[in-house]
C-alpha cells in the first residue's frame, strides 16, 4: 500500500497564562525542556521519526518565540520545497478562541491541501508516540474520525 498523505497539524497557539512568568513573552510550545529543547520539539521529532513530512504549525500567542526556534524545519528535515514545515499564524486582527476555532478557520486551506488523513496534536505536551501507528490504526478502523482520550492509560 502506498504511504498515506498525512497532514500533521501542530497546535502551538496556547498563551500559557496559567504558567505566569514561564510564558511571559513566549508561547507555551516554546518553553524550554531539558535545557536545549522546547516543548514543540516533541511532536516535530515524532513526525520525523514517523515518516510524516507535511507539517503545519498553527501559532497565535507570541508567535515569534516559536517561529525562531523552528528554523524553517531544518532540525527535523522539514525544510523542503514541497510539503515540509508550514507556519500558520492568525490573520491580521483574527485571533482564534481555541483549538476547534483554530481548525475551523483553517478548514478550507486544509481541504485545498487534499490530505488523506489530518492528524492534530498539541505542541505543549511531553510524550512519545509513533504517528505512523496512529494513522494505520485509524485507517484500519474505517472510522471518519479517531480521538485519543488524554486520560486513557495503557
Amino acid at each position: 500500500m502506498a504511504p498515506t498523505r498525512t497532514l500533521l497539524v501542530v497546535l502551538a497557539g496556547g498563551a500559557g497564562s496559567g504558567l505566569e512568568t514561564l510564558t511571559h513573552g513566549r508561547a507555551r510550545a516554546a518553553l524550554p525542556f531539558g535545557s536545549t529543547h522546547r516543548l514543540i520539539d516533541f511532536p516535530l521529532s515524532h513526525a520525523a521519526n514517523s515518516g510524516i513530512s507535511d507539517v503545519w504549525v498553527l501559532e497565535q500567542h507570541h508567535p515569534v518565540s516559536v517561529t525562531e526556534h523552528l528554523a524553517g524545519g531544518r532540525p527535523w528535515d522539514l525544510d523542503r520545497t514541497r510539503g515540509g514545515l508550514t507556519v500558520v499564524g492568525p490573520e491580521a486582527g483574527d485571533q482564534h478562541t481555541g483549538t476547534a476555532d483554530a481548525l475551523a478557520r483553517r478548514a478550507d486551506a486544509i481541504r485545498r491541501h487534499e490530505p488523506e488523513v489530518v492528524l492534530v496534536v498539541a505542541a505543549d505536551a511531553v510524550y512519545r508516540m509513533d504517528y505512523a501507528d496512529v494513522v494505520a490504526r485509524h485507517l484500519a478502523s474505517g472510522a471518519e474520525l479517531t480521538l485519543r482520550d488524554r486520560t486513557a492509560r495503557r
